[in-house]
């Protein structure tokens, strides 16, 4: 899919765990990693065509964007695109926050434009949204979206910018098979319906359903998303199952299995890519069809497991 000059990939490639200091227990994610990697893992990203890189001032404060920017140095600005977001929690006392914002990820990122910005949470769309028009129509921004926005936000948001010629061209919320909240609230539908992309993230709800961990082998112990996860794993371990067997059948891996049904609902999932051979996944992900008999059969097992993945930073859509 291409908005503009906007390409809109099957999966685009996430950077929250690069928030994390690379030390297991220290950050959001226990994530570990090394320049070293990070450019393996870019080169192959690259190679096989995920050229669409997601990250926000709040991961790390600033550290995801330092990281990726550093990465990215070695290619063409034109071989690849980026995503960040203005976060109005975070905004400082300036006459212009979100333009403010934007300025400290350009240079961290080593660029002088953005391709998709985005609000992150709808603090006061009202206040914030007209703020996107002038980075705009100044080109430091080719095209915007909105986050964790719900379904009267966003019409509200694409309200104030349609005034000005311009329109929501992405939506981003949390969406998997353990939190369909952005489906039932009508959200993925006002999206097909307006040509708009919806952007997955949590898609594999940060390990959860990548068949990693279990109760025998939890998430890293100190890091948030263990404090979140680890008590319902057991709970997971039948929609964790029959996402292994689906795989098995395909000659896939169960975090595959949970991102084709991301990109089988319509969809285009942000997956948190943190080693060379998770682009082997988006690969293989990218190319998998799910039967509408399996689709039914996961969304059963994962209502059955009765567990609350929403985070704490997320309103009900």
């Amino acid at each position: 899919m291409t908005i503009g000059n906007l390409r809109v990939p099957a999966v685009a490639l996430g950077t929250w765990a690069w928030g994390d200091s690379g030390e297991t227990g220290n950050g959001y994610f226990g994530s570990t990693f090394t320049r070293t990697g990070l450019e393996e893992l870019a080169d192959k990203a690259h190679a096989a065509g995920f050229t669409l890189w997601d990250t926000a001032v709040v991961y790390g404060m600033g550290h995801s964007e330092t990281v990726l920017g550093e990465v990215l140095k070695r290619y063409a600005r034109s071989e690849y695109q980026l995503s960040t977001k203005f976060t109005p929690q975070a905004a400082g006392t300036s006459d212009d926050p979100v333009a403010d914002m934007l300025e400290q990820s350009l240079a961290r990122l080593g660029t002088d434009y953005m391709d998709l910005y985005w609000i992150h949470n709808p603090a006061d769309v009202a206040r914030w949204t007209p703020r996107l028009i002038p980075l705009l129509k100044s080109g430091k921004v080719k095209h915007v979206g909105v986050s964790n926005h719900n379904l009267s936000e966003i019409e509200l948001a694409n309200q104030i910018l349609g005034e000005a010629g311009f329109r929501v061209e992405a939506i981003q919320n949390h969406y998997s098979l353990l939190h369909r909240s952005s489906e039932n609230a009508g959200v993925l539908d006002y999206c097909h319906n307006q040509g708009i992309p919806f952007f997955a993230y949590m898609v594999l709800e940060q390990g959860a359903l990548s068949g990693k961990y279990s109760p025998e082998n939890p998430l890293p112990e100190g890091s948030a998303r263990a404090k979140t996860y680890n008590g319902m794993l057991s709970r997971l371990k039948a929609l964790t199952d029959k996402l292994a067997s689906i795989g098995h059948e395909q000659r896939a891996a169960v975090p595959d299995v949970a991102t084709a049904w991301a990109v089988a609902k319509g969809a285009k999932p942000i997956i948190g890519v943190t080693k060379p051979d998770y682009i082997d996944s988006l690969i293989r992900a990218s190319a998998m069809v799910l039967s509408s008999d399996d689709i039914l059969e996961l969304e059963a097992l994962a209502d059955a497991a009765n567990v609350s993945t929403r985070g704490w930073w997320e309103q009900e859509m």
